[in-house]
Formats: C-alpha cells, sequence, structure tokens
C-alpha cells in the first residue's frame, strides 16, 4: 500500500506546527537594545486577520503534508509566503503603541521558521519542475521584485530593521557599494592571477604541487587572523613606498581586506583551472594536431572552452565565498555590510546586525542562482567534443 504523505511534507508540516502555534510570531521591545515580549501569531495581529493567517499557514502545511498536485503545492507555498511578509508589517503597526517612537517590533522566530518552511515547500515545486536556467533567473527577478515593492510601498516600515535603515540610509548605501566592490573586484584580480597561473600549473607538472599546497595553506589561516598578518607588511609598504598611501595603501582599511580577498579566491581559481584542463579529452588535442593548430591555437580554440565550465564554477566559488568574506572586512576599516553587524553586536542591537547580514546573504543567495544558471546555459563540453571530432573527419578527409 503505498502512503498518502509526502516525505519531506511531513518534515515541513512539523515545521509550521511548531512555529504557528508553539514559537512566537513578533518580538515587542520598548526600545532598540532592552529584551523583547514574545507574542504570537493571534496576539501580534488584529482579531480578524490572527486566525485567517493561521488558517492559510494550517491549510499550506496540509496541501505540504500529502501528496497534492505539483501546481497546488506551488499555489500554497507562494500565498503562504505573500500572507506571512504582508502581515508581518501589519504586526508591526498593530503592536506599536500610538505616538511612541521608541518601541521596535521585531519578527520572532515563529515567522523565520514559517519562511523557511514555505520556502522549503517552494523551492521543491520549483526543483520538480525541472525549469530552465533563464527561467530560474526569472523567478529570482520576480521574487526580488516582489520584495522591492513591499519596501516601496512602505508596508514594513514600522518593522525594527527598517527603522534602522532610516536611521542609516545614506551609509546604507555607502557600505554595499564598498561591499561589492571589495568582492567583486578581489575576484576580478583572482581572475587575472589565478588563470594563467593555473594554465601554467596544467602545463608544469613539477610546479602543480607547490602552488596548490601553499594556496591550500593560505585557505587554512582564518580570516581575522590573514587581515591581522596583512596589516603590518601593508603599513611599512605605505610608509617606505613613494605613491603607495596616495593608491590608498596602509595597513588597516580597504587594502589589507582586498588582499586577503584575493588571496582566498586563487585556490578555487587555479585548482578548477587545473582541473578542467585535465580533462579536456585526448581524442579533441589529437583533432586540433591534425588541423595544424598550434599550442596557442589549441589552448584558446580547444582546452580553454572545453575548461570553462568547471572553470566558472571555481568562480561561482569565489564570488559566493567573497560576498561573505567581506563581513569581516568591517573589523579592520574595510566597509561592507559587517559595520552594521558588528555595530549591532557592540549595541546588543539585533535589528542592527540583520541590516547588514540579510543583504549579504541575499548577495550570496543572488549570485549562486545566477552563476549557476550560466554554468548550465554554457553549451556542454560533450558537444564541442564532437564539434572537434566532426572537424577531425573533414580534415583527414580532406
Amino acid at each position: 500500500m503505498t502512503t498518502r504523505f509526502d516525505k519531506l511534507g511531513v518534515v515541513i508540516a512539523a515545521i509550521v506546527a511548531y512555529a504557528a502555534f508553539a514559537a512566537p510570531f513578533a518580538t515587542l521591545r520598548a526600545n532598540r537594545i532592552v529584551p523583547g515580549e514574545a507574542r504570537s501569531i493571534l496576539e501580534a495581529l488584529p482579531p480578524t486577520l490572527g486566525p485567517l493567517l493561521l488558517a492559510v499557514v494550517v491549510v499550506a502545511a496540509v496541501v505540504a503534508l500529502l501528496k497534492t498536485p505539483l501546481v497546488l503545492r506551488l499555489a500554497a507555498s507562494v500565498v503562504a509566503l505573500a500572507a506571512l511578509a504582508l502581515l508581518i508589517g501589519v504586526a508591526g503597526s498593530f503592536l506599536t503603541p500610538e505616538g511612541n517612537s521608541f518601541a521596535r517590533i521585531s519578527p520572532a522566530s515563529g515567522f523565520w521558521l514559517l519562511i523557511f518552511a514555505f520556502t522549503l515547500l517552494l523551492a521543491d515545486g520549483l526543483t520538480r519542475l525541472n525549469l530552465s536556467p533563464s527561467a530560474r533567473i526569472g523567478v529570482l527577478v520576480v521574487a526580488a521584485g516582489a520584495i522591492g515593492l513591499l519596501l516601496v510601498s512602505g508596508s514594513w516600515n514600522s518593522l525594527s530593521i527598517l527603522k534602522e535603515y532610516a536611521n542609516r540610509a545614506d551609509s546604507f548605501w555607502a557600505e554595499g557599494s564598498k561591499h561589492v566592490t571589495l568582492a567583486l573586484g578581489s575576484l576580478a584580480a583572482a581572475v587575472l592571477v589565478g588563470l594563467p597561473l593555473g594554465i601554467l600549473c596544467h602545463r608544469v607538472e613539477k610546479l602543480r604541487a607547490g602552488v596548490l599546497n601553499v594556496l591550500n595553506i593560505i585557505q587554512t589561516i582564518p580570516s581575522i587572523a590573514l587581515f591581522g598578518l596583512l596589516i603590518a607588511p601593508l603599513g611599512w609598504v605605505a610608509t617606505h613606498v613613494p605613491g603607495a598611501a596616495s593608491l590608498g595603501i596602509r595597513g588597516i582599511g580597504t587594502a589589507p581586506a582586498f588582499v586577503a580577498l584575493f588571496l582566498y579566491s586563487l585556490l578555487p581559481v587555479v585548482a578548477n583551472t587545473v582541473v578542467g584542463l585535465a580533462g579536456v579529452p585526448r581524442a579533441a588535442n589529437d583533432a586540433a594536431r591534425g588541423m595544424g593548430m598550434t599550442q596557442r591555437q589549441r589552448l584558446f580554440g580547444v582546452e580553454f572552452p572545453l575548461a570553462f565550465p568547471v572553470i566558472l564554477t571555481g568562480i561561482r566559488i569565489v564570488l559566493v565565498q567573497n560576498i561573505g568574506l567581506a563581513t569581516i572586512a568591517a573589523l579592520i576599516g574595510g566597509g561592507g555590510f559587517g559595520v552594521f553587524v558588528f555595530q549591532g553586536v557592540g549595541q546588543t542591537a539585533m535589528d542592527l546586525v540583520l541590516l547588514g547580514a540579510v543583504p549579504t546573504v541575499a548577495l550570496a543567495f543572488a549570485a549562486a542562482i545566477i552563476l549557476d544558471a550560466v554554468i548550465e546555459m554554457t553549451p556542454p563540453g560533450d558537444a564541442r567534443h564532437n564539434r572537434h571530432d566532426r572537424d577531425r573527419g573533414h580534415y583527414q578527409a580532406l
């Protein structure tokens, strides 16, 4: 006898049951740093909306629990997520005392667990649809647009994280720009250095082990320690090398953060370049030689295109890694979203921590989805290999 329950749905339903009926939905604090008072769904929302939200999440949980049609599962997850996103803003307005500008309303553990559960249901449904790479990017754009509309509409303005943003709007975008510049700039530098170094390591076997071992050792150094180790040498360079200080090189600030991220980025780029080139079929190189191609032509016309998906995977790893590691740069004055994270930790203001953490996670998540899609859209090596085989056959026939 086949079971009527979906295995993942059992987990989702259990999370929803706990989050909706046992965990707090929102937290009310008299100001931004004092401990908060937990409020359930029924306490955090007006009398008509609280039961409505409970009904929505319970129905969606039942849809997830049972083996229901895929379209119904997707619809249930989208409706539940939309209801949660809209009503957490209502909870902020409902719980804030009239005329009180010091009170802070924050989503509590129940809200985040419900978001996690229904996002998991949505992700499972989208995976079963087996969407094309461009369709996945489209879903990401739609989700980002929906969140943007909520932010612009002012529905969440009564929430504490938006109040923290309102007090720091200019610095938020300035630090965000620094964060993205650090992540992308260090990635670009690593690609410019790592690709030639990876090609060299592939060609010179004696060099490969030494270079990869050194880069592996760098990866084992904790990020905070590496930032600290760079302060002294970069400070010396700023003092003794003419023009270095004017270029922004100094012991603290952006320079050591950039160098540290660059060093962390080298191993994935170099290693994936070596692996990608090593995976090029011998037949493809034989066909290229048969066509009279030089070593340089084989590298750029045959080997590198075939290895590109593997190299791009390394670049994806680096970008997601750097977006996260750039947060630590704030400890040495490098800026970025980490500024808000560490300010919040120092002030025991968790919503300020979220102001730095949430966009960092969102950037890393979006970067992973986009680059995964780009990797899948890259023509597979087998197709190119077949083309080179056909070219070799044509050359031999001539």
